[in-house]
């Protein structure tokens, strides 16, 4: 059978660099740190002091007091990032067919908080179970694209991928492949994470992964450089309406991008550490490529997954090489999570949007916070540092991985 071709109709975004699709690109476009001492809980005991978490967002300008007490952050997040995905598509939600429509999720974690509060509340009483009715769906990580498709009356696929930092990037590959096969004309994708939360920074604390530069929270993600320490922890959403070609064309859509290819694949090697030599990562943007029929010197931009760990930028940028050979050095690669720090579940899906705006404007948006050369590093790579650069962009590949090595790339192409 003939697969059919998919395309990007809608997004919508709330990041730690902008609570909108317009304010997202403003804040990549000129370089924006979103990393600042953490609000929402007193940090003095803890190792790291700051995190990505968003700046001005209100759940009153969303939801009344009633709805917002049964939904985790992770959820609001979602429903937020949807509804502008949504709203931005122009989809005529009275005429649509909901019975073809899905939402394909991801979050790495779900309802953190949800738990951390509930468990906190029940060791601080007297061994009575008072659990709040809500405990168990507010913190299940499905009830995000649950709650999606109710809000909507969506009737197709709805389920949620979870494979940690990888999760909104298998749920858009999934969401691509349903409407190849002619399953659904509409998935409504991406992912949300809320894990700026006490267990959430000391787990990852816990496990060294996270950056301890509080005297400079705003450089601290500094991907490729270095000096580079850890990750910064973020937190929000974004989504991607992904819709059937014809079906979009039959309604006079607007078209950001097609989503020409997704590949996976697992290093097989280490709960938490990516293989030294990036075999998965050579292998998963293999798959891709295969999956998109394009070549290695077809691909213009690379938003790596980048987070700013010792071990995991090098093995990323080895595999780049490998897999692009001379043609790497032609490839503008960046790290936006160098602005939005590192949002789990959702970085797949906030990188993907980063990909195609980057495509829509003709800019690269920058690896900010750079100042030292690492040595192990390949010097004629260019690594967009610092500054956005100029270029046409007519293929972008978007990199996640996933503790577990779960490793997941998804192609978009400008629209022909």
């Amino acid at each position: 059978m003939q697969l059919k071709r998919v395309v990007v109709t809608g997004m919508g975004a709330l990041t730690p660099i902008g609570n909108n699709l317009e304010a997202y690109w403003e804040g990549l476009r000129i370089g924006k740190s979103g990393s600042a001492p953490i609000t929402y809980f007193d940090t003095e005991k803890f190792k790291t002091k700051f995190a990505c978490e968003l700046k001005g967002y209100d759940p009153s300008d969303f939801f009344d007091r009633k709805e917002a007490r049964k939904l985790d952050k992770f959820a609001q997040y979602a429903l937020v990032s949807s509804d502008e995905a949504i709203a931005d598509s122009g989809i005529d939600l009275n005429v649509v067919d909901k019975f073809r429509v899905g939402v394909v999720w991801g979050a790495g974690i779900g309802g953190l908080e949800t738990f951390q509060n509930e468990v906190i509340g029940y060791a601080q009483g007297d061994g009575t179970p008072r659990f709040n009715p809500f405990f168990i769906p507010k913190m299940i990580a499905d009830i995000a694209p649950g709650n999606i498709s109710i809000k909507h009356g969506f009737m197709g696929p709805n389920y949620t991928t979870v494979s940690a930092c990888a999760s909104s990037a298998n749920a858009m590959i999934d969401a691509l492949n349903y409407i190849r096969l002619g399953h659904c004309d509409v998935i409504v994708t991406g992912g949300s994470e809320a894990a700026v939360t006490i267990a959430g920074m000391g787990g990852f604390n816990a496990m060294h992964a996270l950056s301890t530069r509080n005297e400079s929270p705003e450089t601290a993600s500094r991907p490729f450089d270095a000096t580079r320490d850890g990750f910064v922890l973020g937190e929000g959403g974004g989504a991607l309406i992904l819709e059937e070609y014809e079906h979009a064309k039959a309604r006079g859509a607007k078209i950001y991008a097609e989503v020409v290819g997704g590949g996976l694949s697992s290093d097989a090697y280490h709960m938490t550490a990516p293989h030294p030599e990036g075999i998965g990562v050579v292998q998963v943007m293999k798959n891709c490529l295969e999956n998109a029929g394009l070549k290695p010197e077809d691909v213009d931009a690379i938003n790596t997954h980048g987070t700013s760990t010792p071990l995991g930028d090098v093995a990323e940028l080895k595999a780049i090489s490998k897999v692009f050979g001379d043609h790497a050095k032609e490839i503008n690669i960046n790290s936006t999570k160098s602005m939005t720090g590192h949002l789990l579940g959702a970085a797949g899906a906030i990188e993907a949007i980063a990909s195609i705006l980057a495509m829509e404007h003709s800019l690269v948006p920058p690896t900010i916070n750079h100042s030292v050369v690492d040595e192990q590093i390949d010097p004629s790579l260019n690594l967009t540092l610092n500054k956005a650069q100029e270029r046409e962009v007519k293929v972008a590949m978007s990199n996640t991985f996933g503790f577990g090595g779960h490793n997941a790339c998804v192609l978009f192409k400008k629209i022909e």
